[in-house]
């Protein structure tokens, strides 16, 4: 019996008689020729019908295919660099088939079909070329993550999904019922984060995370993958550093490991090879004078060209005003010192400027806007009751975390990445549905 290989180790077996199992992705071809394009997981190549190599009776098993039908395909693999597919360059000079499953008349066509439709069928979508480049970008992306921190000495310490208390803000909590106790799906693992620094020194938790947004734009999700390290003895500038590197390494991984993918994706990787430290810095204060410069000059923004809107002092930076300043610069930009009242209650104050935190943001270009929000957290035990208090926050479920800076308590810093927010950046995708398999998006459960 030959053997049964993946079509992307194709390359390695031309020349030989191999059985590959998969789906059809679609037939086409006329008279003594089909062509079968199939697709197993691993790539996707291109096998050749021939009625005269065949027979008749295994010519019109080929003829009565339909689009996802289940198939085991034996052939001689051959080099052709015209041959399509993923990887490209091998197809397969068909010898036997089995059918494994007719399939019935398959939804997903290829004329264009609306967002709701497609994403009522995700499970199926999933099986599309673009999807299936996606996620497999994503899968890289994940994999970079753990690497680089592993290597670097972090330590992946799994933290809480139910949690007691808001990581962030009140306004975005999933409340639950925990045995008739109140309790909320964790919007982070940052605080637990902090507790484990003191065992281990440096670490990192990777998990959903959930976030009660009524928010419908294309950057946001009611329930997002985040990693988020978190450092001992580390200020604000040390953890700039750590985080473009980081950042650099998981674009790189990418560029190196997805190139088939990006190519399917028809991704312009030319600013992507721009991502290597080190990255441009301002400050809040700047971005806001490079804002209101800009807009009073009526600069405009993608993707509609609409006139960007100044800012006052003090608000918090929206998509086009993120989208313009990265637009200033080729690489991510880190926007530092955010004022205090726009971020979570835990960011050290900068000395001498109690208005703005040791805060930063790092933006991607081409209008992907924050992928990394990250900060000096506070050491000081006093202080940071005192901005428990000044939030509303409930104080008694906070002593634990207030606790924490009694006993040993040093400078430290951490940050969360969103997975899907730098998936979609890599790969050049307009929403964060499609960087996720089975998007949470508001008013969507299912499937």
């Amino acid at each position: 019996m030959p053997p049964i290989i993946r079509i992307a180790d194709a390359s390695q077996h031309v020349g030989e008689i191999v059985t590959v199992r998969g789906w059809l992705k679609r037939r086409t071809g006329k008279g003594k020729i089909n062509f079968l394009r199939l697709r197993d997981g691993s790539g996707s190549f291109q096998a050749v019908a021939f009625l005269p190599t065949l027979g008749d009776e295994l010519f019109d098993q080929v003829k009565s295919l339909t689009t996802e039908s289940s198939l085991l395909l034996t052939g001689e693999i051959r080099a052709d660099e015209r041959a399509p597919g993923v990887p490209g360059g091998y197809e397969m000079d068909l010898r036997h088939i089995e059918i494994v499953q007719i399939a019935e008349e398959y939804p997903i066509t290829p004329k264009e079909h609306g967002i709701e439709f497609l994403l009522d069928r995700r499970h199926l979508w999933l099986r599309s070329d673009q999807q299936w480049a996606i996620t497999r970008v994503r899968a890289v992306v994940v994999r970079a993550i753990r690497d680089w921190l592993d290597d670097q000495g972090f330590l992946n310490v799994d933290t809480p999904i139910l949690t007691p208390a808001a990581g962030e803000g009140t306004t975005t909590l999933f409340k639950i019922d925990y045995h008739g106790v109140p309790a909320y799906l964790a919007q982070t693992g940052q605080l637990y984060n902090e507790a484990n620094i003191f065992a281990f020194g440096k670490v990192y938790c990777f998990g959903p995370t959930f976030r009660a947004e009524k928010s419908k734009t294309r950057r946001h999700l009611q329930e997002f993958w985040m990693v988020e390290p978190e450092i001992a003895f580390c200020k604000l500038e040390d953890l700039l550093e750590i985080e473009e590197q980081f950042v650099s390494y998981i674009v790189q991984t990418a560029l190196t490991k997805c190139k088939a993918e990006l190519a399917l994706l028809e991704r312009d990787t030319t600013l992507l090879q721009n991502v290597l430290p080190p990255f441009p810095r301002i400050s809040y204060d700047r971005a806001v004078e490079m804002v209101n410069a800009a807009a009073a000059q009526g600069e405009t923004v993608p993707p509609n060209d609409e006139p960007l809107p100044p800012i006052p002092w003090g608000g918090d930076f929206g998509a086009p005003q993120e989208t313009f300043l990265a637009s200033q610069f080729d690489r991510p930009l880190f926007v530092t010192h955010y004022p205090t009242a726009v971020k979570a209650f835990y960011m050290e104050p900068e000395p001498g400027r109690p208005e703005v935190c040791r805060s930063a943001d790092l933006l991607a270009p081409e209008g992907y806007g924050e992928i990394i929000g990250g900060s000096e957290r506070m050491s000081d035990p006093e202080q940071l009751l005192a901005a428990i208090r000044k939030h509303n926050l409930p104080a008694g479920a906070y002593d634990w975390y207030v606790e924490l800076r009694q006993f040993g308590s040093v400078p430290h810093s951490g940050f969360g990445l969103g997975v899907e927010r730098t998936v979609a950046w890599i790969t050049g995708i307009s929403h964060l549905r499609e960087a996720i398999p089975y998007p949470r998006v508001l008013g969507r459960l299912t499937p």
